[in-house]
């Protein structure tokens, strides 16, 4: 039997994990609705000059200005829909491919497995903003070629969680029973294999893009992912940092908070699904 007392600290526990999912899920919300309705609510042009340069915050200008004269409110809030497409494509990319690799490799084994897991295993050997890095340098600056850069860095994860649900899932009795009356291998693989392991899926998504804002900020700030003018709170904080020391903090500061914002909240929304979503810790 469970105690009052238990059961008190696993209200307790579950009632904090909730907060931190409605936390995460609310800041992430936000910058959804932000890249959504920015043409609505961007007071100017992100791309053209419309004012003096480098003015600091007012009521005309929320953020200020950056070196060109560009309102850098409208920049953050467009720059809100080049980060989400990024990493949000990016992330879905990686999801697919590892996915499709981890079921197939776990499923057939043998050859297969040893070949697909030596790959992954060799990828997953790189630091994964290294690995995006070199990726980006080979193909050039480029929306498309961020999220190509991005998504390789992540299949191995996939590939490794899928794998191994994959490799306990296929030894259960209804698997066996489906092999033995004779259903075909893409059959239990996609009806009876694949909904066991999906739900593991959301909360790796959610800890995969949370890395994946950082990644594709990186890459904009060495000028390896999204290239000018277009915005990017990446490439924007890149472009303050000449004009730091000479006391122009506002160029760098509010797209670097953004930044920082949007990881967390994936962050904690990855953690409150993990604490929810996991039966091993709700005891």
């Amino acid at each position: 039997m469970i105690s009052l007392e238990n059961l008190y600290k696993l209200a307790r526990r579950r009632k904090l994990d909730f907060l931190l999912t409605v936390v995460g899920g609310t800041i992430v919300f936000i910058v959804i609705v932000m890249a959504i309705l920015a043409p609505y609510i961007s007071p100017y042009d992100p791309y053209r000059s419309v004012n003096k340069a480098l003015l600091p915050p007012s009521d005309q200008h929320f953020m200020g200005t950056d070196n060109l004269g560009r309102d850098v409110f409208s920049r953050v809030i467009y720059g809100s829909r080049t980060v989400m497409f990024v990493t949000l494509v990016s992330t879905i990319l990686s999801m697919s491919i590892g996915t499709l690799l981890g079921l197939i490799s776990g499923f057939y084994g043998r050859i297969v497995d040893r070949i697909l897991s030596i790959i992954m295993d060799s990828i997953y050997a790189f630091p994964g903003l290294i690995l995006a890095i070199a990726v980006a340098a080979m193909l050039g600056p480029g929306v498309i070629n961020t999220v190509v850069s991005i998504s390789v860095v992540y299949i191995p994860t996939y590939f490794r969680m899928i794998r191994g649900q994959v490799l306990s899932v296929k030894n259960q009795l209804y698997v066996e029973a489906a092999v033995a009356l004779g259903a075909r291998s893409h059959t239990i693989l996609f009806k009876y294999i694949l909904p066991n392991v999906l739900p593991i899926l959301p909360v790796v998504f959610s800890m995969n893009i949370a890395d994946a804002v950082l990644t594709e900020a990186g890459l904009s700030f060495l000028g390896l992912g999204v290239p000018a003018p277009i915005p990017d709170w990446g490439f924007d904080l890149k472009n303050g940092q000449r004009n730091l020391l000479a006391g122009y903090w506002w160029i760098s500061l509010f797209p670097g908070v953004f930044i920082v914002l949007l990881a967390i909240g994936f962050s904690l929304l990855s953690e409150g699904l993990n604490e929810l979503l996991n039966p091993s810790r709700r005891w």
